[in-house]
């Protein structure tokens, strides 16, 4: 191995996706890949076993999410250089990955040219985003973030319940909760309810596997 190379570590829990970035970096000259993980509390223990120069981490991940591992992994190695990888394109899934500590955000319908130059840029201390990450961040800014009780009503009107089921759920009125599904319709710029969970969805605010 050469010494000067860079040292990545990949964490994806689907083998052809890891196959893939494998083949990827074992291609380039100057890459050298350390290790590989299928799930994120391996992620994170990988990376301060092997301390690579870069963690290219999907993030949606059994055990422990990708935006957790970030979270962690940054929390012990603020330096740590960790590029997100998703099929999500949603603003609140991005934002999120980036607040807690990913310098890059690379979709998974990418190119391979445009991983590798990701890898590089975030190795570099730069941030990687897409034009299309871009533009999902400056719709973000344009909007108003949900709070965290309104995202709780958002999946519960997405589970199917009414609002009496809902008040039962979280402690509250029914009067509350009317009051509160006014404010995520005017907030998504919506308005019936299942036009509000279909934007939710969309932008990442709620996720159909945590429903």
């Amino acid at each position: 191995m050469n010494r000067d190379s860079l040292r990545i570590l990949i964490a994806d829990d689907h083998s052809v996706v890891r196959q893939g970035l494998r083949s990827l970096i074992c291609e380039e000259p100057d890459m050298t890949l350390v290790g590989e993980a299928s799930n994120g509390l391996e992620a994170v223990a990988l990376y301060f076993r092997l301390k690579p120069d870069v963690l290219v981490l999907d993030l949606r991940m059994p055990l422990l999410s990708g935006t957790d591992a970030i979270k962690q992994i940054r929390g012990r190695d603020p330096e740590a250089r960790i590029l997100a990888l998703s099929s999500l394109s949603g603003d609140e899934t991005i934002h999120a990955a980036l607040e807690n500590g990913a310098m890059g955000y690379l979709l998974k319908e990418d190119s391979g040219d445009e991983t590798v130059a990701a890898i590089r840029t975030v190795m570099g201390g730069k941030r990687w985003l897409p034009p299309q990450v871009k533009a999902k961040l400056r719709e973000r800014q344009r909007g108003e973030t949900l709070s965290k009780r309104e995202k709780e009503i958002v999946e519960l009107l997405a589970s199917g319940k009414i609002n009496k089921e809902i008040g039962g759920t979280l402690g509250v009125s029914e009067e509350t909760v009317r009051t509160h599904i006014k404010n995520i319709f005017g907030k998504l710029l919506v308005r019936d309810r299942t036009e509000a969970v279909m934007v939710a969805m969309r932008r990442g605010i709620i996720r159909a596997d945590e429903i």
